[in-house]
């Protein structure tokens, strides 16, 4: 890469977090050690530290160091929280039980399968979040091993998919659709609601590097979970 030291220096930790080498809380070296490592000075290393932090790539934590930030959403106005994370901060016991696990192919009449698995395989994941020893919400969730191959071999028992995948993957992009269904009979049986009950339902897609990682559908039982978006003139 051509042009100024610390242009090169942002691209080259830009290009190691984007890739997914340096997963989301990933510590970064010290502006010694890329000083030492680059043979530049302590202000060309400020700049491009600064840059990262300015895209929201990086993180600075006084007296710890800079860290790779976690991922954000791409909607202003809209957050999907981390379910776990929801549920512990209400002081619930949360749990997540898995239903099903399968290593499968794609299926043929999915365009969104096919682009997902991208010439590979797909893990198909199905679980249940419990709240206080209660259903809180139903996921089914696909992920392409092509994209993620070590999700492969990981163990979910004290980490759900969803949160598994926030810690080891960069991802860049993600694009959520929120419904309302009524419940059909496998689903009411899992959440322990009534056929038919009415239900809240999150599609959400995450991408790295244009690169689709998963697809999942989350059904939350209707009295139990709102979206709550909170904006002015001008957001």
């Amino acid at each position: 890469m051509t042009g100024p030291l610390h242009q090169r220096i942002r691209a080259d930790i830009e290009a190691r977090i984007r890739s997914g080498e340096w997963a989301p809380g990933h510590r970064a070296p010290t502006e010694a050690e890329l000083m030492a490592a680059y043979g530049c000075s302590r202000m060309t290393v400020n700049k491009a530290m600064i840059a990262l932090v300015e895209a929201g790539l990086i993180v600075r934590r006084k007296r710890a160091g800079s860290f790779v930030a976690r991922p954000k959403v791409h909607a202003p106005v809209l957050n999907i929280p981390d379910i776990q994370s929801e549920i512990v901060a209400r002081g619930e016991r949360y749990a997540f039980r898995l239903l099903s696990r399968v290593v499968r192919s794609p299926d043929r009449d999915s365009p969104d399968e096919i682009a997902l698995a991208a010439g590979g395989k797909l893990l198909a994941l199905d679980g249940v979040h419990d709240a206080g020893g209660r259903p809180f919400a139903l996921e089914r969730r696909v992920v392409s091993l092509k994209a993620v191959p070590e999700i492969a071999t990981a163990d979910f028992e004290t980490h759900p998919p969803g949160a598994w995948l926030l810690e080891h993957v960069a991802w860049t992009e993600a694009e959520s659709r929120i419904s309302a269904v009524n419940a059909e009979a496998e689903d009411a049986r899992l959440l322990a609601l009534d056929e038919g009950a009415a239900c809240l339902v999150v599609d959400r897609r995450t991408w790295r590097e244009g690169q689709h990682v998963t697809r999942v559908r989350q059904i939350f039982p209707g009295e139990a979970y709102d979206l709550v978006a909170r904006f002015g003139p001008g957001t």
